[in-house]
């Protein structure tokens, strides 16, 4: 008995072409879609459309009948056909509402022609995680595999689609060559797209600036974009508030003079001094004393600052960056931080976004790791990260951020031998964080930072990502793994838990 044929289904846009061949153009012949349909056999077609309802309606009835395969269309807005951010989503949600109704083991394919550049470089990028073929089709050539490798970093752009679209490289690479200041600052998403955007406004002021942000978002990195922007000419100094002893803070902002107290054997410049015409970069701020936070609010209210044991004041001028990954606002209402020192410093509020609401950034700062990864090793061959361990990459929830996905690379980097990072190797080197259970959870210390909802978030985290973990990705066995009725169910916890499906 033979075993049963494994499903096939395309997956793909319609474009220009393809509507010049249904409006009766015979001089691009049947355009890319029914060549592909008329040359394969497919289980299914799946067409995305950004067209018009009638343009989309007349195309589908003359495919129709032209392919017996069944046609299934769904609609997407996009700002435009080359906005990638858009066409992602686009994919994905596309692709995460098809998979679920087929089969385990069904065959997908991803069409490259139909469409513009960025939508050719969607499906290419998208191709590992779903195991997809990828295929091109011409007039003069018929349909044909695309042999794109799929060791593909996120700055890497095949010939294919570079040719098209001259804007793909500035886009792929992450980076806002528009804003040279904030070249550090690696990301393709629209959440890093916004928050350049507001430094880039903010930079020229001198008003304080608060950076909000859970850790490893990359707090200071922005805080050095923001004081190369603003044009200062004076220095970037940055202060960890939080590793200060209390009986030196006074030092560290201010300075001191000689004999001011035991130890101080020679004067001292403090930080606002050497921050003087640049910018004092206050790190960790929220946790900062009280009795410091007096001072340091005098200090911002009348730009002069006296060094401990002087009896004159220095005038300073200095743009102050304060960070922190605390709700400053619920410090104020716990009594923890001073309500006028909390407005001088959020003057303009930026937040970084954590590594979960960053759509399409994970693989880019993975393989940015990597390059320097390998130019400190200084071997003949450079390690790569597999495909397969790229998908385990984007499955990970990272709470600890981009700092959590640097560590974990560098574990994977040094213990993985040869020249792969294989799945099996950067397994190894995540972290493994056990879900409080029982008393654990029952029996936490309260005050001291506890937060219950943060707490019960930790579990959900951990269950949801057990589950999918245990059905291999499968939404809808996941879903029943853990008493959901339905995998969209899941879905939806997932996306407001920062589970990375």
């Amino acid at each position: 008995m033979l075993p049963p044929r494994m499903t096939s289904v395309l997956v793909t846009w319609f474009g220009t072409t393809d509507l010049k061949a249904a409006k009766g153009d015979t001089s691009v012949g049947l355009g890319p879609v029914a060549q592909a349909a008329n040359s394969r056999k497919f289980d299914q077609i799946v067409l995305i459309t950004n067209y018009s309802k009638a343009e989309t309606g007349l195309f589908v009835e003359w495919l129709r009948g032209r392919t017996k395969t069944s046609i299934e269309v769904r609609t997407e807005k996009l700002r435009s056909p080359t906005h990638y951010g858009d066409i992602y989503r686009a994919v994905t949600s596309t692709l995460e509402w098809l998979v679920p109704r087929t089969e385990p083991k069904a065959r997908l394919t991803f069409h490259l022609s139909p469409g513009t550049p960025a939508m050719a470089t969607v499906w290419i990028l998208l191709a590992p995680r779903y195991g997809a073929e990828l295929i091109q089709s011409s007039k003069e050539a018929g349909v044909e595999a695309a042999n794109v490798p799929f060791e593909i970093a996120a700055e890497f752009v095949p010939a294919l689609v570079r040719q098209g679209d001259a804007k793909l490289e500035e886009v792929a690479a992450g980076t806002h060559p528009r804003d040279p200041s904030f070249t550090d600052i690696i990301g393709q998403s629209d959440a890093v797209a916004a928050m350049v955007e507001r430094a880039r406004q903010a930079a020229p002021y001198s008003a304080a600036v608060l950076i909000e942000g859970e850790s490893g978002t990359g707090k200071e990195l922005l805080a050095a974009a923001l004081h190369r922007a603003s044009g200062r000419k004076g220095d970037f100094v940055p202060v960890n508030c939080g590793a200060i002893p209390r009986e030196l803070v006074e030092s560290t902002f201010f300075g001191h003079v000689r004999g001011a107290f035991t130890g101080a054997k020679t004067a001292a410049v403090g930080a606002f001094e050497r921050a003087n015409h640049g910018t004092l970069f206050l790190d960790e701020i929220g946790e900062l004393p009280l009795e410091a936070q007096v001072k340091l609010l005098r200090a911002l209210q009348e730009r002069k600052v006296q060094r401990v044991g002087a009896s004159a004041e220095t005038p300073v001028d200095v743009r102050v960056v304060a960070a922190t990954n605390r709700d400053l606002m619920a410090e104020v209402a716990a009594g923890r931080f001073r309500e006028d020192l909390y407005f001088r410093l959020a003057v303009l509020l930026l937040r970084t976004p954590p590594l979960r609401d960053r759509e399409g950034d994970v693989l880019l700062l993975a393989e940015r790791q990597l390059d320097a990864l390998n130019s400190e090793r200084r071997a003949a061959e450079h390690k790569k990260i597999s495909a397969s361990a790229k998908s385990l990459l984007l499955k990970q929830p990272w709470p600890g951020n981009v700092r959590e996905l640097q560590a974990t690379l560098l574990r994977a980097f040094v213990w993985s031998e040869g020249t792969s990072i294989d799945e099996k190797a950067l397994a190894s080197a995540l972290m493994v964080r056990t879900s409080p259970r029982g008393s654990d959870v029952l029996h936490q210390p309260l005050g001291n930072g506890f937060k219950l909802e943060e707490s019960l978030g930790e579990v959900i985290r951990h269950y949801l990502t057990r589950a999918l973990e245990e059905a291999h990705g499968n939404k809808t066995k996941a879903a029943a793994l853990i008493g959901f009725a339905h995998y969209q169910t899941l879905t939806n916890w997932a996306k407001k838990h920062g589970v990375e499906l």
